[in-house]
């Protein structure tokens, strides 16, 4: 994980499913856990998703709110 990575979190929407279009940031837990049981995708989403779900399996989503701040415009 790099600083890049949590920037990508807050800018990659989800392709498909339910929550297309939402920023994979703001997946729900429950989405991101189901992920973790089933299997992730192949590529860059995938490694997304997982990054996510762990940083919320940890409780520690509020390390994302300093970088949404600078991304509103």
């Amino acid at each position: 994980m790099n600083s890049a990575d949590l920037q990508r979190l807050l800018s990659v929407a989800m392709p498909y499913g339910k929550y297309k279009g939402c920023l994979i940031a703001d997946l729900p837990g429950q989405y991101l856990n189901w992920f973790a049981r089933e299997g992730y995708p192949s590529g860059e989403l995938g490694r997304l998703l997982a990054l996510m779900q762990e940083i919320d399996h940890n409780g520690l989503s509020s390390l994302l709110d300093p970088l949404r701040k600078t991304n509103r415009f």
